[in-house]
């Protein structure tokens, strides 16, 4: 590890590969390198946990012929590969094993993701919410219009969405909460507000967050997506840390150019908010660690 690298600059999501996910278009080692050259402390793999039924699958992916037995095939490669090239790149950067947690199938998602854990031995999930009753938040606008429909308006929406986070966090307890207020990539361009109906439901999501110590990330992917921040907004870090919730950052990174994107820029938004420390994860010896640092 170089031994200048700032001990706050940690992302603890990102890392997607091109070999394991079909919308990332770098490889794994590239992306390690990637994290050396952005002089990163300590740098977090999470891979998006496969989808086990066909109607969840990306268009892209099957437009590229991509079924299920390839998604699962892919993320036992990735999970076997990631502890190789983990201690291969040890003398230069502390690289976490983890994985990303989808929220589909509804009645089953807590039992996949659990044997994900113990069967790879990963080191901490990523806590995600794409999806709100199986209709993906995430993905097109027409997907979103039918979530929207399906809960019967846009603040209705932002509620279930919400109340799936509580849900996730309280069944699955992450260690890291990934863009807390995805719903806002979408719902911005179909008139979401923070009413305070919406206001109380990301409460009761923090509540959860809070109640099993979980991390919120400050997910610089905001910034490249023309939101003008990253996830999540201002009302929402001084919620957080009114109640005493830890923030970590995240890169979210899908190729070699995202790599580092926006940290900084992340740095002076927390500390505007009057953020003085992170809570982050790194290794010591062989063992996962959990560490307030500061960002000053």
């Amino acid at each position: 590890m170089p031994v200048d690298a700032p001990r706050w600059k940690v992302s603890l999501h990102g890392g997607h590969s091109r070999e394991y996910c079909d919308h990332a278009s770098s490889t794994l080692r590239e992306m390690l390198e990637a994290a050396v050259e952005a002089g990163y402390h300590t740098f977090g793999v999470t891979e998006h946990a496969p989808r086990v039924e066909a109607r969840f699958l990306y268009p892209n992916e099957i437009a590229m012929g991509w079924d299920v037995p390839k998604l699962l095939a892919d993320f036992e490669r990735y999970a076997q590969t990631l502890p190789t090239l983990a201690e291969e790149f040890a003398d230069r950067l502390i690289v976490l094993r983890g994985f990303e947690i989808e929220v589909v199938p509804a009645d089953s998602y807590v039992s996949l993701m659990q044997d994900y854990r113990r069967r790879y031995a990963f080191e901490y999930i990523v806590g995600s919410v794409h999806y709100v009753r199986e209709i993906s938040i995430d993905g097109s606008a027409e997907d979103f219009q039918t979530a929207i429909d399906t809960c019967g308006g846009i603040e209705p929406l932002a509620v279930s969405y919400y109340q799936t986070v509580a849900e996730m966090v309280t069944a699955l307890r992450p260690e890291v909460v990934a863009h807390l207020d995805l719903i806002k990539l979408h719902g911005r361009h179909f008139g979401l507000q923070e009413t305070d109906t919406v206001r109380r439901a990301a409460e009761e999501a923090l509540e959860a967050v809070r109640a099993t110590r979980g991390i919120v990330e400050v997910n610089t992917a905001g910034y490249r997506k023309g939101l003008g921040e990253p996830y999540p907004a201002p009302w929402l870090v001084q919620l957080a840390q009114r109640m005493g919730v830890g923030f970590c950052l995240g890169d979210d990174s899908h190729r070699v150019e995202q790599v580092g994107f926006g940290i900084e820029q992340a740095r002076e938004y927390l500390l505007q908010q009057g953020v003085r420390a992170l809570t982050v994860l790194t290794r010591e010896g062989n063992n996962l660690c959990r560490q307030e640092v500061p960002l000053e």
